[in-house]
């Protein structure tokens, strides 16, 4: 999706907001979404981040990168979106990156939209999924490099001090 189209529609959500229901902070929606308003509540606030990942995706590389950031994160539609803000301290130069959460309630599922402010021009196709204990998996079709591939999302241990998540590509549908 364009950058322009997306952020275009969140400006609309947003704006519709000021002429729709307000709700107190922290109350929750009147609609079937209402059960999961409180699903990314664990993740709400600043965090120092601790980042390892491999050098290069997809080419059996083995070696490993490991860098700081921070990331501030607040819940939206009443707990059925988030916004984060993060910054990378990549060893190459620091960037940022936008992460955006929207519950579906037709669906029942999360969707997670990234943009790279190292190319903001698009956002990336989103991973789809939800909880269970405590934890979560998403996944969904993107590209790399111009060839389709599928991306798993999974947060663990989100109700502990230190929640983590790892996400993993796959050229051949794996």
């Amino acid at each position: 999706m364009q950058r322009r189209g997306f952020l275009g529609g969140l400006a609309a959500l947003y704006g519709a907001g000021a002429f729709g229901l307000c709700l107190p902070l922290g109350a929750t929606p009147p609609h079937a979404g209402r059960d999961h308003a409180n699903d990314w509540r664990w993740l709400q606030g600043n965090w120092n981040v601790r980042h390892h990942r491999l050098q290069e995706r997809l080419v059996a590389d083995t070696r490993w990168v490991d860098f700081t950031g921070i990331s501030a994160v607040w819940l939206t539609l009443g707990g059925l979106g988030t916004i984060d803000d993060n910054l990378m301290q990549l060893p190459g130069g620091a960037y940022r990156g936008l992460g955006v959460r929207a519950f579906d309630p037709a669906s029942a599922t999360w969707a997670i939209w990234w943009l790279d402010g190292r190319a903001p021009s698009r956002f990336e196709a989103p991973v789809r999924g939800g909880f269970s204990g405590t934890g979560g998996s998403f996944r969904g079709a993107d590209s790399f490099k111009g060839q389709p591939i599928q991306v798993w999302f999974r947060w663990h241990d989100i109700h502990a001090a230190q929640p983590w998540w790892e996400q993993a590509f796959s050229a051949d549908n794996g």
